[in-house]
């Protein structure tokens, strides 16, 4: 089993800024050379996320109406009384999510579905440059 670790730089614009990061992570695997295995991507942030969904605009914008319902960025948050920064809601959007998302591939392609891509999600309440991690395991 080979292991390699590769970067992915991202610019975002914060406040739920969702990025389709599907072609980066493929790219990652494709120029490992492996032909079966997985990759795991991974955020090294507490204010962002990893997930797929069908990156269409409806989709995208249901998905950013809902983090707004449920984790409402008016609230009160005791991150915010103690650090004064404004981005309590971003931290606790980040955690319902997740910092990472595996994804197998198979004849050197991502066995993604038909209408399913990598999103990444910087919650942060700023733009921010962010650096992910792709690890490809396979052979």
């Amino acid at each position: 089993m080979t292991v390699q670790t590769h970067t992915i730089q991202l610019q975002t614009n914060g406040d739920a800024d969702i990025l389709d990061i599907t072609t980066q992570v493929a790219t990652a695997v494709r120029n490992t050379g492996l032909q079966n295995g997985t990759v795991t991507i991974f955020t090294a942030s507490a204010t962002s996320a990893l997930t797929t969904i069908e990156y269409e605009s409806g989709c995208v914008a249901d998905l950013r109406r809902l983090f707004d319902e449920i984790v409402d960025p008016n609230r009160h948050y005791a991150h915010n009384a103690r650090w004064q920064d404004g981005n309590g809601h971003s931290h606790v959007r980040a955690a319902l999510l997740g910092p990472s998302l595996t994804v197998p591939f198979v004849n050197g392609r991502l066995t993604l579905g038909t209408w399913q891509q990598i999103i990444f999600v910087d919650f942060d309440n700023r733009p921010r440059e962010r650096e992910l991690i792709a690890q490809v395991m396979g052979t």
